[in-house]
């Protein structure tokens, strides 16, 4: 049985990361990506702090392996006509230019709605394809500003502040990869297998990721407020605590859990004070228990606390650095790691993540390296019936 995608054609025209990791998902379950860059390239490929890996920078690797790239010039007639052709003998186009863009250069959805009407056209953007936003210039930070994620990440003390990483870009590439895989489902079960066109935005995709704060203010007018390390269940059991070495953080939210917190932690004392004996007293007490249970935590290191939490039921984990975690014994045998060759005599090989998922057969994975800028242009656009001649 081949991967879910095999034969599966996208003609990616996006660039950075929220639709090249869209498509790079795609890739991953088999789908065959052409990537469309400028003859600059996509400028993901140097953001890197090593001068030897201009134009292979690290997260170019890890988001574009396996796809082929070739080098139009959209502004040019041939780069438009070789780019039509293109989209002409694909299912999928991919492309993350702001609203209007594409159009201006004669690839958006219209143009295809007669000639190739199965296809499935997804644009991602900051702020969608309509409405008085829709030409804002947008990239991940600045959605996790006017979204609202800002707001939220902090504690009662401090201001906004950015999640560590390209939050927002991570969460709409899984949702257009999510859109595109149900398209196609969809077209499947079309008589007709017409296509379909995905307005894809950022700032709707964060607002669904944070739906978590978002019901409970659109349904019952609770405000969210920053609440640094406390989990969302607000429990004073549901934290993050300093040990003998670095931090814990547990998550007993349930009467059952705090009762074998208490009994990991040979703490019977706890489970007999009146003051902690339900949630809402715990609630009401939280700083006095939270004195307590921070007393005791000072006394083993993070580690030796989070095998002896586990043991008992209780839901914990020391806090590790990104380094650490990916030493785990975990990680072995779950199929996340890939070992690709990579184009460039620094590197030689990288380790990429996985889809983040596993099938019993034919799931998620790769062998092949990313592709050097333009390194499949002349093969592609041959094999669109592009003469030598005029590729010369």
């Amino acid at each position: 049985m081949a991967q879910p995608l095999a034969g599966i054609r996208i003609a990616d025209f996006s660039h950075v990361i929220a639709g090249p990791l869209a498509t790079h998902f795609l890739r991953l379950l088999g789908a065959e990506v052409i990537k469309v860059e400028p003859p600059s390239g996509d400028v993901l490929r140097n953001y890197t702090q090593r001068k030897e890996l201009r134009g292979m920078a690290e997260p170019f690797i890890s988001t574009n392996a396996g796809k082929k790239s070739v080098v139009l010039d959209l502004k040019t007639k041939f780069g438009q006509t070789a780019a039509r052709k293109l989209v002409e003998s694909s299912d999928v186009l991919v492309e993350n230019f702001r609203p209007g863009v594409i159009d201006r250069l004669g690839l958006g959805h219209e143009t295809f709605k007669q000639s190739h009407p199965s296809l499935i056209f997804c644009s991602i953007s900051g702020y969608g394809q309509g409405g008085p936003m829709r030409n804002y210039p947008a990239i991940d930070q600045i959605i996790q500003s006017v979204s609202g994620l800002m707001s939220l990440s902090g504690d009662t003390d401090s201001g906004p502040l950015r999640v560590g990483f390209p939050i927002v870009d991570t969460y709409s590439a899984l949702l257009a990869a999510f859109a595109i895989q149900s398209a196609l489902m969809q077209r499947e079960r079309d008589p007709d297998r017409r296509g379909q066109f995905i307005d894809m935005s950022m700032l709707d995709a964060s607002l669904v990721m944070i739906n978590s704060v978002v019901a409970p203010l659109v349904i019952s007018g609770i405000r969210p407020r920053r609440t640094g390390n406390r989990g969302f269940s607000l429990a004073p059991t549901a934290d993050t605590f300093e040990t003998a070495d670095s931090p814990i953080t547990i998550g007993a939210v349930q009467q059952v859990q705090y009762e074998r917190l208490c009994k990991a932690l040979d703490r019977p004392d706890l489970l007999e004070d009146p003051r902690f004996a339900t949630p809402d007293l715990r609630m009401k007490h939280d700083r006095e228990l939270q004195a307590e249970l921070a007393g005791t935590f000072r006394k083993r290191p993070a580690l030796e606390w989070e095998e002896v939490l586990s043991r008992h039921g209780v839901p914990a984990g020391a806090v590790r650095s990104v380094e650490d975690v990916l030493e785990l014994e975990q990680l072995a045998d779950r199929g996340l790691k890939l070992e690709i060759p990579v184009p460039n005599e620094a590197v030689g090989a990288a380790t990429i993540l996985n889809a983040g998922f596993s099938f019993a057969h034919d799931g998620p994975g790769l062998s092949d390296p990313p592709p050097a800028l333009g390194e499949h242009t002349e093969e592609v656009l041959a094999d669109l019936g592009i003469s030598e001649a005029v590729l010369e």
